[in-house]
């Protein structure tokens, strides 16, 4: 008989137990709505990143399904001489430079370059800080790219 009661001692603990923890189902937390419902959980956010590629590479990637949007960071005189097509101009020595890269869709991908590296490595931590979420950069710019024969565009 004590061993019943024992027993069911246990059983109504656990109980009652179980069913506070039920009562206070997200409620602690803030995780259930009005309806005493969990939210379906969210959807994983991208890692950001920003990764040097060669030219070799960043050809591959422009002529992928998805291709990212290119940034030329060169004067609008450089880009007139020859460019990536499709190229955004955004000159990285003009005063509103950043101002005009916080115009852009942070969560888009991007290939960011300028004639041989210098320019668009000075951007990066202007990328960063604006909070871009994936910038791939062209090592070695446009002259790379050349070197490497892919196509350019007038």
């Amino acid at each position: 008989m004590k061993q019943l009661n024992h027993l069911l001692t246990s059983i109504s603990a656990c109980a009652l137990l179980g069913i506070a923890g039920c009562s206070n189902s997200g409620q602690e937390t803030g995780d259930a709505d009005a309806g005493g419902k969990k939210p379906a959980p969210e959807t994983p956010a991208k890692e950001a990143f920003l990764e040097d590629v060669d030219a070799k590479r960043a050809g591959e990637l422009v002529a992928a399904a998805s291709p990212p949007v290119v940034i030329d960071v060169r004067t609008p005189e450089e880009y007139a001489g020859g460019h990536i097509e499709g190229a955004v101009n955004v000159d990285f020595n003009a005063p509103n430079f950043k101002e005009e890269l916080a115009k852009l869709d942070r969560d888009q991908t991007y290939l960011m370059h300028c004639r041989s590296g210098g320019r668009s490595g000075q951007a990066k931590p202007t990328f960063e800080e604006l909070g871009f979420k994936a910038i791939y950069h062209l090592d070695g710019g446009m002259i790379a790219w050349e070197e490497e024969g892919l196509p350019t565009v007038k």
